[in-house]
């Protein structure tokens, strides 16, 4: 691991102004991924500011019926709050598919969306890789990916995003609050957080040097039936081969999220449409464009599958 120097913020304008700073800061709070990355000298951040003490660890309800998710809370929590599991479902049910209790303990809000890839070329630092190294290649074209995307991806990088809560979170049409230096807030929708990799893989997601993720705004529930499924290559700590993250009402029309298959979560509007018609027309409208590698072609018909799974689930 590299050298660094570290700081606890004790408020969040102290947060943002050390980040600006200093070139090369990263904020700290979990941890679960950062660290790791840190070990492996993929990340090298000179300097370290610590988010924990700012508060930003309680679920609380908004004026126009939804709730704003501090940046801090941690995934245990949240997927155990009595109104995320009333009325949010389908995102506790997406959380408790993802990782160990463990590391759900520790692990954080901002700090789930924020998650890289598990490419594995992307954690080997002897392979070409344009998320780490920008114009060195991508190894995977042409090498083991059957992890990998299978739409949505470039000439650059074929990635995906490994976040389970996201594609929670891109169904239920959440939104990502910010602050930046000098006091200035913004909120993003979360179709527009993650990026797609085009010709620049190494820009993941839509913030800016120094801004801080403060919460997470869920907009009033919708009701209907919240069912998330992930397939996976075994039972427990395993990434999705594909993930469907589904919200359906009793007259069959609803919202869906992939996750596995893509370098974000995986929506169209497109797709939501067609869920009245059944799972092939909803595969079909949201594998539009797929450029599916060899190795990874089965999860064209996977994603199929298990969409036809969760609809026979949702009509039950």
């Amino acid at each position: 691991m590299m050298a660094f120097s570290y700081e606890r913020a004790a408020s969040p304008a102290q947060a943002v102004e050390a980040a600006a700073r200093t070139p090369g800061a990263r904020f700290i709070a979990g941890g679960t991924n950062l660290l790791d990355l840190m070990k492996l000298e993929i990340e090298t951040p000179r300097h370290l500011v610590d988010v924990n003490g700012l508060g930003f660890d309680k679920i609380e309800a908004t004026q126009d019926g939804g709730l704003r998710i501090g940046a801090l809370v941690r995934n245990t929590d949240l997927a155990a709050d009595p109104r995320v599991r009333r009325d949010y479902g389908v995102l506790s049910r997406a959380l408790l598919a993802g990782a160990s209790a463990q590391l759900r303990n520790k692990a954080t809000t901002a700090g789930n969306l924020l998650q890289r890839t598990r490419c594995p070329y992307f954690y080997d630092t002897n392979q070409a890789c344009n998320k780490r190294k920008p114009g060195s290649g991508c190894a995977a074209m042409g090498g083991i990916s059957r992890q990998l995307a299978v739409v949505g991806a470039s000439d650059a990088c074929i990635a995906t995003h490994p976040s389970d809560m996201a594609v929670a979170m891109r169904a239920l049409d959440a939104s990502i609050e910010t602050t930046r230096p000098g006091g200035l807030r913004r909120t993003i929708p979360i179709a527009d957080f993650h990026k797609l990799p085009d010709a620049t893989p190494h820009i993941e997601n839509a913030l800016l040097p120094g801004e801080l993720i403060t919460s997470v705004r869920l907009p009033a529930p919708v009701g209907g039936k919240h069912i998330y499924q992930k397939v996976r290559d075994r039972a427990s700590y395993a990434f999705a081969l594909v993930s469907v993250a589904a919200i359906v009402q009793r007259d069959g029309t609803g919202r869906v999220a992939l996750g596995g298959v893509a370098p974000r979560p995986w929506r169209d509007d497109t797709a939501d449409a067609q869920l009245p018609r059944g799972a092939s027309a909803v595969a079909a409208a949201l594998l539009a464009g797929a450029r599916p590698t060899e190795q990874n072609q089965f999860k064209l018909t996977l994603v199929e599958r298990t969409l036809d799974a969760v609809l026979t689930d949702a009509r039950s």
